[in-house]
């Protein structure tokens, strides 16, 4: 079970049933996610232990948690983790829950996130609705130093790969 919490426009946009904050199951934690409403309408999720960002196409946007876990298999296959902890991660997001975004450094992330997406979105020309656009894009975007990760491995692809790496010697 994963929580997945998501801005006010795309709760608005989902309309699900909104549970309290609490813990995920998944070594990667929650997840934020959020709305750019290009043409075709894009999600991005981000991972509140690593910063780690996913795009993914939000149409339709009411299977959107149920489609997600491809998607960070995707991601994470792209960023060189192993099959074992794709499948572990994946295999622990079966169910899903809803809620209010509730860490603001992680909206903070997302939003500036989102700035960098639309750039990106723009530079791929993602109008023609390349899904291995917005992988590429993903992938670029974790690379972005955050903040919150100053005091350790910096960016969100770093942070990913010492939480496996942390993991498989557990």
């Amino acid at each position: 079970m994963f929580q997945l919490h998501c801005t006010k426009k795309l709760l608005d946009r989902i309309k699900p049933e909104i549970v309290a904050s609490g813990p995920s199951d998944t070594a990667l934690g929650s997840w934020y996610a959020t709305a750019i409403f290009w043409k075709p309408q894009v999600a991005v999720l981000v991972s509140e232990r690593t910063l780690l960002p996913v795009l993914m196409p939000l149409a339709p946007a009411a299977t959107l948690a149920r489609r997600f876990p491809a998607q960070l298999a995707l991601v994470l296959k792209e960023h060189g983790v192993s099959s074992e902890f794709i499948a572990q991660e994946v295999w622990r997001m079966d169910k899903v829950q809803y809620a209010k975004t509730a860490n603001r450094s992680v909206v903070g992330i997302l939003n500036e996130f989102v700035k960098q997406a639309e750039f990106w979105l723009a530079a791929y020309a993602y109008e023609k609705g390349d899904d291995d656009d917005l992988l590429a894009i993903s992938a670029k975007l974790a690379e972005t130093p955050c903040s919150p990760l100053y005091k350790g491995p910096v960016s969100p692809d770093k942070a990913l790969h010492e939480l496996v790496k942390a993991g498989s010697q557990a």
